[in-house]
């Protein structure tokens, strides 16, 4: 199959900015007295994709919307900032692969995270050029199913020759409910529900499916 259009996740995907991240989350919770000991890199392995709104009900329970909402702007804020100066660690071969597909398809973002951390991530790698658009949760608080259907309307891209290209079950999901093929990255966070045909070890294999 041939695909012009190329939207990827960005966690487990492109990059893995855990251990950047873990710091900010034990900074706010140590300060609030929300968690007994430090998390660590891999406790995060489990929530990544999800919403950040999701990840803090499942770790502290019976925590408030209103205590979140408080947590979540000082994390986002952190965030944001730290990771455009600091970053995450791209997987192996993103660079030279990412670079390479930009002179003949179009790259686009579509992730659950929060606003402004697609910006830090394409600011700190200086890949501003490479992407033509991309859509957060965190900029329209809809679904990622939503946003793929926004971004794809907004840039006019057909199912015909676009494909989404993620790590774990939700991205899967999200792309199947618009009829939209999907790579699974194997490298990534998650684990799919079962066995799919196309699927990648590593970043540049993906010329391999487009």
């Amino acid at each position: 199959m041939s695909y012009k259009n190329l939207i990827f996740d960005l966690d487990g995907t492109l990059w893995d900015s855990r251990a950047t991240i873990i710091k900010i989350w034990n900074d706010v919770l140590g300060k609030h007295q929300l968690i007994q000991q430090e998390l660590k890199p891999d406790d995060m392995n489990q929530y990544m994709g999800l919403l950040a709104h999701d990840i803090l009900k499942d770790m502290l329970p019976g925590i408030s919307d209103l205590q979140i909402q408080e947590l979540l702007s000082e994390v986002v804020a952190q965030e944001n900032k730290v990771l455009r100066i600091q970053g995450g660690i791209l997987y192996p071969g993103v660079e030279d692969t990412l670079k390479s597909l930009a002179n003949t398809h179009n790259l686009f973002i579509v992730s659950n995270c929060q606003d402004g951390y697609i910006e830090s991530f394409l600011e700190y790698y200086q890949f501003n050029n490479l992407f033509v658009d991309f859509e957060s949760h965190g900029r329209t608080q809809k679904t990622k199913s939503e946003n793929i259907k926004l971004l794809m309307e907004r840039n006019s891209l057909s199912v015909d020759d676009s494909v989404y290209v993620g790590d774990t079950q939700t991205d899967y999901d999200s792309a199947a409910s618009n009829e939209l093929p999907f790579i699974f990255c194997e490298y990534g966070f998650g684990k799919l529900s079962k066995q799919h045909e196309a699927q990648i070890s590593v970043f540049s294999d993906l010329k391999n499916y487009i």
